[in-house]
């Protein structure tokens, strides 16, 4: 039996903000909130399903360079143009982590400069 990954923990400066975004952009619900102020968010079926749940986790560190993991997204129900328009609605704003502006993909942050990416390929 090999492992999965169940949880991904983002720290942040806001993190009902960030869970917030990510809720409309994934379509998850907020879990669990934490005395500690970390805010869990996941897929409707809650923790344990095939999609890792997110816990944004608060600190007052700042975000220092690109980071080393970064989303990678697919719409579902609409196509990439549809898609990058709402996900830049909902206050994602482009990013330049060096790409050449040949991809398919667009790179975006989310409201605390993390960065992600939306794909081409349309997910049911």
């Amino acid at each position: 039996m090999a492992c999965r990954i169940s949880e991904l923990i983002i720290p942040c400066r806001d993190p009902h903000r960030l869970a917030a975004f990510w809720c409309e952009v994934l379509d998850f619900i907020v879990l669990d909130t934490e005395d500690a102020g970390a805010v869990e968010i996941g897929p409707r079926e809650g923790f344990g399903g095939l999609q890792p749940t997110l816990i944004f986790s608060p600190t007052t560190e700042p975000k220092a360079g690109k980071l080393r993991l970064h989303f990678d997204v697919n719409a579902t129900d609409r196509d990439q143009d549809a898609e990058l328009e709402r996900l830049l609605k909902l206050g994602a704003r482009p990013a330049d982590v060096g790409q050449t502006g040949e991809e398919p993909w667009h790179c975006l942050a989310d409201p605390e400069g993390n960065e992600f990416c939306l794909l081409r390929a349309r997910l049911s």
